[in-house]
Formats: structure tokens, C-alpha cells, sequence
């Protein structure tokens, strides 16, 4: 959108007609409200941007089908050229033809029979009006009513000459005889009857009159979209005299931000459109026993109450005030309106009032996100950066990993997510009108998905739901639609409404990274060893809790699939799900497990307590998760995972790095950013499924176990890595064969606990010279290392059975790690 520069925002109300509470459509369900309806065409309005247009920025729902519209808004009009106060007649400027085809109302059990004659030629008709008001000074059919006018208008088809008729029926033929030629020919041609011969807007731009003016405006081109092909700097050009460049500028920031940004700030600064309304008595209100009828008779027929005034037309528009935006911005200075990206000293902008933004920035994300002058500085940061993606993809990431602002939520996931290139051009080469067998499918999962969104359950909404998952499919024919694709599909389309193709560029994206192959035919080898990594995951976190679980056969198949298939968005509410994908964006494919232990963290103490039954009915209806605790402690548990103990055969392959070394990643192994590390001689091997799913632990990699134990290694296993010094180990390592083996080399600073005589008869850890040292480190991670893989898979599953939080066993035993030249031999005793 264009800055507000000296226009202001105005809102004006009107109600929709409301429908019978008795009549379903054809599916069954109740008819759309008419206000749904114009709530999902409205959006489009909010893409039509001109220099010479008004914007039109927003549209609200309020109570008993009234809408109220927000539009940039200028106190100026072509009334106050006439010198009147009257509001515009609108009846008086339609097209013959628009009068004579009457209301024409559709509902959604009866289609529509033939397109509206409504379009490009109705409104050079309402423009020959309007010229003919302002070259005679005076408005039309004044002295005439409603109905007489439109009478008049249908009987001009009859005359020869429409506006010397006009001239002479309002006395001023006089005035128009004196026009110049090109005037006179320009209004004729507007007010042609027919409109099969009346101009197109495009053919009346070469008429004659228009010739010496067309010069003086510079032609528009719509700026270039930020997911394009095309050179977003291809048409900047700087200003010959800088120094007038300077002087233009004043000391109006907020005004240079574009409408919609204001009008976000304004809404956060605790502007209320149906307050302002009230207050200017558009809206006006009835005590409630007013409105009882005086007669009711049993058919629901009613007598002796009056039409309620307040529930018609009234095209009145008030304009906003921003004083109250603007005192609660007073204190922020000019340069935090145009932060520099190089600067690296501080995540925010500078302002007068630095350190409340600082403070603010700790708050809980609920409360930044209503923080008028916060969220200004994120905006702007944000809209900067976006502007410079992909050379700013770092930094936006950077900022990311603090918040992301509402308003910008959309383009920043689209960032994160990697989307470039012609998204438009593929979008719409993709065939979405030929029938294919999922539509059924797909109409009958629409109207069942995020319906309590007002957006989202629109006819418009469903039609871009339709299109936008249709084309998923035509594009990816090795894959089939499942149902849970229109529930991922969902955030994407809220936050590109008007944008379907960066709302499909996004979930094509998002889909291999985080759900690879999850739609497949036969998606069940996938499904299951999906489902056996996050029990593992649940036993390195929690073991107690998954302990318990096992016991009572409340197994993740019954109530995880939901959630992987969908990435939560079938579990939460969309405002949920936002703040929690804002983090899951940042993190690779292993995040997701995280979360859902990070749910079953939340539900702890209730799980404990129940048994199967019990179990299955509180996951039937979910409780209330707190979303940003959720978040939190996701991000702790995927901190303290090691990146190969969430490893999947069936996971999405790693992307070949331009280092030809084939050194992993130096990015911190406890870190929220961690991308997939490219497989390697000491990464981990595939096993069967079977054996995957007979081990509680989860496997770690001799890669993850050389880094974390910060050894040195030499020759060809060699790695980059940044070593840290710490004063603390992270882990320990409990080498499980017989101290004869364990003497002839083991890893630096491991304990030997033989499996043989480990454990008592009854499953107690037999006391010995590392006991308590094992003791000690419960709550790190802890690695069984051994020989023989079943028994570091059943040592590993006692201590998680004696509650023994971050157990995991190394791939590939010992064995694995003895190329590498790490192993140490104790020097002799003398």
C-alpha cells in the first residue's frame, strides 16, 4: 500500500440482509450470512492500489450482520468543487442498464442465472454524469425523488441526443452549448444509452480532450512483488536535486508509513471503529424493549413496530482520528523509523525511549504483540529487511528467533521458508479446473476446516482453499491428497488471502522440510517410524512419563498421528498455531518431536493419573494448552536432543553443501538453528524398523558423540569444529563391555560398567566404583557404549526404567569409533 501521506482513514457502515434461520444450502448446513460473504469478496478491494485511488484497508464484522468498512478517506471531494454538503446520490449515477436489470439476489441453494451488467462501461456512464454536474455547477434531479429519477434515466432511451436532453430538462443548455468541441464530443460519448456502443474506459483515454493532459501524469506501474523473477530495483531512480529530496521530507514520520501499517498501530493504540461510529450517532442504540413487536401471532408474523431507523442505509463516513496513535508515539525519534540493517550493536532501533523497548522485549509475547510503539520499531525492521530478502535472510532470521510481527507474519514465513523465483507465473500454469478424483474429498474437508474464521469460512475463502490445495495436488502427482493436507493448508491461505500463490509456494515448501513423503500413497513404513522416534523422544526427556504410558498401552499411534500429519494446525486454533510455527520455522524437521513432548509435558500429572480410558478421552477433547509454555519448553528439549538422536531413514536427504570437505555444519549442537547435517562416514546407519522400534533409547551418532565430548580428532575423520572449554562435562559416557576390553582402549573420560553385572535379579543397578558418579550425572546425557547392540539397547532401557532422564545408545558400538584413533589406553602402573 501507498504512505498516508495528508490523506486520513475514514469508516462508514452499512448492514448486510440477513437470511432465513430455517433454510439450509445443499450440503445440509446453514446458509452462509450474507455478511461472510462480502467479508471474503471484500479482500480483493485491498489489492486495487493507484496513486489516484483511494485504498481501502479493512473490513469488520459486527453484531447482526453490520459491517464497517475502513478505507482511506479524503476530506476533500468533487462536492466540494459544487460547494455543497449533501452526501452522493448514488441512484442518480447509475447506467440505464444497471437500473433496468432491478435486484437480483442469489443464495446459495439457487445459483446464479446471468452475469451482472454491472462493469467497465456502467462507469463511464457515472463518469458522464459526474462531468456534466461539474461543467454546469449544479447536481442532477434535484427536484425530482428516487423513483422518478430512475424513470427519467430508462426513458432516455427513446431520444436522440442524451445530453442536450438533460441540458434541457435542468435549464443550463445554454452552458453546455458554450463547452469546447472536445468536451461536448468527451460527454456524449460517456452518456451513451446502449451500452454496446458506449467507449470502453481504455477507448475513451484516446479521445482528444485527454491529449494534453495524459502528459503531465506519469504512467503507473504496480510495484514489483517480492516474490518475483523481475529486478524489484529495475525502475528506481534517484531525484536530480538531492537536496529538494531532504527538504520534502518533514518531521511527519508516521504519515510515510504505508495505510495499513497505520491503521494497524491505530487499532493497537486502542482505536475502536464501532466506538467512533457510536459516537458521531451513526450507530445508535435501542434498549432492547423497544424492539418487542406489539402483535406476535403464532406464525411468527409481527405488527405495530416501525422499521428501525438505525438499520438503514446511512453512506456517512467518519474519519478517524490519529491523535491518540500519534501522542502514544510522541516519544519515539526519527531514527527509529529507518533503523540501519549494518548495525549489529542492538536488535532494536534506537529511539527516546530505548530502554522501555528494551524492557518491552522481555515481556511475554501476548503482550509485545499489543505494544503499540514495539511493535512500530519490529514493523519497520521487519518491512526493511523483507525489502532487501534474499541478501537480508540472515538477519531476518536473526530477528525471527525474537518475534515476528503479526502484521508481517505472512512475508517473514515465506522468508524462512526459502521462497523465491516466479511464484505467480508457476502458480498459475498449474491446471486447477480439470476434474480430478480428490475433489470430493477435498469439498467435503473445506467446510470442516478453521470454520470458526469468519475469512476462512467465506465462499471466497472455500474457492481459494479449493484452488490453492487442487493445485498441490496436479503438482506433486507422485504424492496423494491425505485428509489433514487442508488443515496445513489453512495458516498459509489466512496469511496470503490475497495472495494464493505465495499461500501454495509457501506449503509446497513446507511440506518436504517438515512432512517428507508423509503423503504417500502408502505412507505407512513413514508413518510408523515417525511415530517410534517420538516414543524414544519421549523416553530421553521424560522417562517416568513414558514408563508409564507403555505400561497402560497408551501408545502415540492413537493420539500423535493427528498431530505429525497436520503439524498441529488440526490440534490448535489458527491464533495457536501462528505463535507456535512462528519457532517451528526456525528450527529443521526433529523440531516437531520437541513440541509434542513439550504437550504431554503440559498434560504430565493428569497422564499419571489416569489409566487407558481415561487417557483416550482426555485426548479426545484436548484440553487448554498454554501455547507460549509450549514453545518454551520446546525449544529447552530440542537444546538438550542431539541432532542424530531424532534421526529418520525416511526423512527428507540433506542438501549438498558447496564445501566439498564433507565437514558438517560448525553451527553450536544446542542451538535453535540447526540445519539437516549432510551424512558422513560417522553419521548414522539405517536400521530395520523392527529393531528401531525394540529399543526405548534413541541412538546418537559417533559424529554427535566426538563433538560433544569435545575431542580431537586427526587424519581423515578430521572435523571444524569450534571446541568450547567448559567446566562442566555434557555428557557421560558408560562404556558397558568387560573391563578386559574396556582396558585395551575406551573413550576419554567414559566409566566402565560391565553388562554382565550390572544389574541385580531384581533390576537394580548394582552398586559399584561408578555408582555414584552415574548418579551424579542424572539429568545430562548419558551414552551407553558397547559391542553388542542388544545389550547397550536393554542397559539403556533399565536405566530409563529406573527413570534415568537423556539415556541413548551409540550407533554402531565401539567399533565405530576405533578408526578414528580416539580410543585411550591406560599408561601401566609401575
Amino acid at each position: 500500500m501507498f504512505p498516508l501521506e495528508d490523506a486520513e482513514m475514514g469508516a462508514f457502515t452499512f448492514f448486510a440482509s440477513a437470511l432465513p434461520h430455517d433454510v439450509c444450502g445443499s450440503n445440509g448446513l446453514p446458509l452462509t450470512p450474507n455478511s461472510i460473504k462480502i467479508l471474503g469478496r471484500f479482500q480483493i478491494l485491498k489489492t486495487i492500489t493507484h496513486p489516484r485511488l483511494c485504498q481501502y484497508v479493512d473490513i469488520s464484522r459486527g453484531k447482526h450482520e453490520r459491517l464497517v468498512v475502513v478505507a482511506e478517506h479524503c476530506e476533500r471531494s468533487l462536492e466540494d468543487l459544487l460547494r455543497e454538503r449533501k452526501p452522493v446520490r448514488y441512484p442518480s449515477y447509475l447506467a440505464p442498464e444497471v437500473i433496468a436489470q432491478g435486484i437480483f439476489k442469489t443464495t446459495d441453494h439457487m445459483p446464479s442465472k446471468k452475469p451482472l451488467p454491472s462493469g467497465p462501461k456502467s462507469d463511464v456512464w457515472s463518469l458522464g454524469i459526474i462531468l456534466f454536474e461539474l461543467c454546469v455547477g449544479r447536481k442532477l434531479f434535484q427536484s425530482l425523488d428516487i423513483s422518478e429519477r430512475l424513470k427519467f434515466l430508462l426513458t432516455l432511451d427513446c431520444v436522440d441526443d442524451t445530453l442536450i436532453v438533460l441540458a434541457e430538462e435542468h435549464g443550463c443548455l445554454d452552458i453546455i452549448k458554450e463547452l469546447p468541441e472536445t468536451v461536448i464530443d468527451l460527454l456524449k460519448k460517456c452518456l451513451t444509452f446502449h451500452p454496446s456502443k458506449r467507449p470502453t474506459p481504455s477507448e475513451l483515454m484516446k479521445d482528444k480532450v485527454f491529449s494534453e493532459v495524459s502528459p503531465l501524469y506519469t504512467p503507473f506501474t504496480k510495484p514489483t512483488s517480492l516474490f518475483s523473477s523481475s529486478l524489484r530495483c529495475a525502475d528506481l531512480t534517484l531525484p536530480e536535486d538531492i537536496s529538494q529530496l531532504c527538504k520534502d521530507i518533514n518531521n511527519d514520520y508516521l504519515s510515510e508509513r504505508s495505510i495499513e501499517e497505520v491503521y494497524y498501530l491505530w487499532c493497537l493504540a486502542g482505536g475502536d471503529l464501532e466506538k467512533e461510529l457510536v459516537n458521531k450517532e451513526i450507530i445508535r442504540s435501542k434498549p432492547p424493549i423497544c424492539t418487542l413487536p406489539n402483535f406476535l401471532f403464532e406464525d411468527g408474523e409481527s405488527f405495530g413496530q416501525g422499521r428501525d431507523r438505525s438499520s438503514l442505509l446511512d453512506d456517512t463516513t467518519v474519519t478517524l482520528s490519529l491523535c491518540q496513535l500519534r501522542n502514544r508515539l510522541k516519544d519515539v525519534g526519527g531514527e527509529a523509523f529507518y533503523p540501519l540493517l549494518e548495525d549489529d550493536q542492538s536488535n532494536l532501533p534506537h529511539s527516546n525511549s530505548n530502554n522501555e523497548l528494551s524492557a518491552a522485549a522481555t515481556l511475554p509475547l501476548i503482550i509485545r504483540e499489543k505494544d503499540t510503539e514495539y511493535q512500530l520499531n519490529r514493523i519497520i525492521l521487519f518491512d526493511r529487511l523483507l525489502k532487501a530478502y534474499p541478501y537480508k535472510k540472515n538477519q531476518i532470521w536473526k530477528e525471527a528467533r525474537i518475534d515476528i510481527p503479526p502484521l508481517l507474519r505472512g512475508l517473514t514465513w515465506a522468508a524462512l521458508l526459502g521462497v523465491e523465483g516466479a511464484i505467480h507465473a508457476k502458480y498459475d500454469a498449474i491446471d486447477k479446473d480439470t476434474p480430478i478424483p480428490t475433489d470430493r474429498q477435498i469439498e467435503v474437508d473445506i467446510p470442516r476446516c478453521h470454520q470458526y474464521d469468519e475469512l476462512l469460512s467465506s465462499p471466497e475463502g472455500h474457492a481459494k482453499f479449493r484452488r490453492v490445495l487442487k493445485a498441490w495436488v496436479v503438482s506433486h502427482p507422485d504424492l496423494v491428497y491425505w485428509q489433514g493436507l487442508d488443515s496445513l493448508c489453512a495458516p498459509f491461505l489466512y496469511l496470503n488471502f490475497n495472495n494464493e500463490a505465495l499461500a501454495y509456494a509457501c506449503m509446497s515448501a513446507f511440506i518436504p522440510k517438515y512432512l517428507y513423503n508423509f503423503f504417500l500413497k502408502d505412507n505407512s513404513h513413514v508413518i510408523q517410524e515417525y511415530l517410534t522416534v517420538f516414543s524414544q523422544m519421549i523416553a530421553f526427556h521424560d522417562p517416568e512419563l513414558s514408563n508409564h504410558l507403555n505400561e497402560i498401552g497408551f501408545i502415540p499411534d492413537l493420539y500423535a498421528i493427528p498431530w505429525f500429519l497436520t503439524m498441529f494446525t488440526h490440534v490448535f486454533p489458527l491464533h495457536k498455531i501462528f505463535h507456535l510455527w512462528d519457532t517451528l520455522l526456525l528450527g529443521n524437521s526433529s523440531f516437531p518431536f520437541c513440541i509434542g513432548v513439550a504437550i504431554l509435558q503440559q498434560l504430565r500429572d493428569r497422564l499419571l493419573a489416569n489409566g487407558f480410558n481415561e487417557c483416550i478421552l482426555l485426548f479426545s477433547d484436548l484440553p487448554e494448552i498454554d501455547i507460549e509454555r509450549c514453545v518454551r519448553e520446546s525449544i529447552n528439549l530440542f537444546c538438550w536432543t542431539p541432532k542424530s538422536a531424532t534421526y529418520r531413514q525416511h526423512a527428507q536427504p540433506p542438501k549438498p553443501t558447496s564445501d566439498s570437505s564433507g565437514v558438517r555444519s560448525s553451527a553450536p549442537y544446542f542451538s535453535a538453528e540447526c540445519p539437516d547435517p549432510p551424512k558422513t562416514d560417522l553419521s548414522r546407519e539405517s536400521i530395520p524398523l523392527n529393531d528401531l522400534k525394540s529399543e526405548v533409547s534413541p541412538r546418537i551418532s559417533a559424529e554427535d558423540l566426538i563433538d560433544l565430548c569435545e575431542l580431537t580428532m586427526t587424519g581423515h575423520f578430521k572435523t571444524p569444529t569450534k571446541k568450547t572449554k567448559s567446566s562442566k562435562p555434557k555428557l557421560l559416557v558408560v562404556d558397558i563391555r568387560n573391563s578386559e576390553d574396556f582396558i585395551r582402549g575406551h573413550i576419554s573420560g567414559s566409566i566402565n560398567i560391565p553388562f554382565s553385572a550390572a544389574f541385580t535379579a531384581e533390576g537394580e543397578l548394582t552398586q559399584g566404583p561408578y555408582t555414584a558418579m552415574l548418579q551424579n550425572f542424572k539429568g545430562k546425557v548419558i551414552v551407553i557404549v558397547g559391542h553388542v547392540a542388544k545389550h547397550t539397547a536393554e542397559f539403556a532401557a533399565h536405566l530409563v526404567k529406573m527413570k534415568y532422564p537423556r539415556i541413548c545408545i551409540l550407533d554402531g558400538g565401539i567399533n565405530k569409533i576405533k578408526p578414528t584413533g580416539l580410543l585411550t589406553v591406560p599408561s601401566p602402573q609401575i
